[in-house]
């Protein structure tokens, strides 16, 4: 007569003890999801020959992302995001606003973090913070017809560009919610000090302060 509840006991013992694993030390996490990189651009100007104020933008882009986390305690966590690149489109600013679409940009931010999560490993809820470096690498820079003509190029010799890849860092805030035994629900954002230089065919450069915010959202499974 005591069977039932002794069963419901057990699994309700064996389900707490899945779940006091989820994130305990040695775990490895697996992660699949989204990710938007929002740039908050600070332009300076095209340098000569330009129009003063000759200023780009730089828009936002939204990819599927993956990621692994390994609980090196019950704490402290390492995390590797995984992305292919993201394109960003390269719009005319200040003196220019009013030109569209001057270029784009591939980027591939390479980072690793080390996290801390807060309360206990069992817990459903665990916000974490993280931080590490860095590496923005931008490449298959291309610009437009608006760009050609903007900087004395012409169809058969259209100006070109390049920017440059930075070493840098990215802060970050985050929580994991756990939904089973073995899923979860990851949501992070994430803020990466950046500067770069656009290096124009003609020899013209034009510096800007990207600065994006991140913020990305993902399925997680325990291992």
């Amino acid at each position: 007569m005591f069977r039932t509840p002794r069963i419901a006991l057990l699994a309700a013992a064996l389900l707490s003890a899945g779940l006091a694993q989820a994130q305990s030390a040695g775990t490895l996490i697996g992660r699949i999801g989204a990710t938007s990189i929002q740039p908050n651009t600070e332009s300076g100007d095209l340098t000569a020959p330009s129009f003063p104020g000759t200023k780009a933008d730089i828009g936002n882009s939204t990819q599927p992302t993956a990621g692994l986390t390994w609980m090196w305690t019950d704490h402290i966590s390492l995390d590797l995001p995984l992305a292919a690149g993201f394109t960003h489109e390269l719009t005319g600013d200040g003196a220019i606003a009013g030109v569209g679409k001057i270029g784009e940009v591939k980027a591939l931010p390479i980072t690793l973090l080390a996290q801390y999560r807060f309360l206990a490993p069992d817990a459903r809820w665990r916000p974490y913070v993280g931080i590490g470096p860095t590496y923005a690498r931008f490449y298959k820079a291309r610009g437009t017809a608006a760009l050609t003509g903007l900087t004395g190029g012409s169809p058969t010799q259209p100006t070109t560009l390049k920017m440059d890849s930075k070493f840098t860092f990215t802060a970050q805030l985050g929580l994991s919610v756990v939904l089973t035994d073995q899923l979860g629900l990851d949501v992070a954002v994430m803020t990466t000090p950046l500067k770069t230089r656009a290096t124009l065919s003609t020899g013209q450069t034009l510096d800007a302060k990207v600065n994006p915010t991140s913020y990305s959202v993902g399925l997680t499974m325990r291992f």
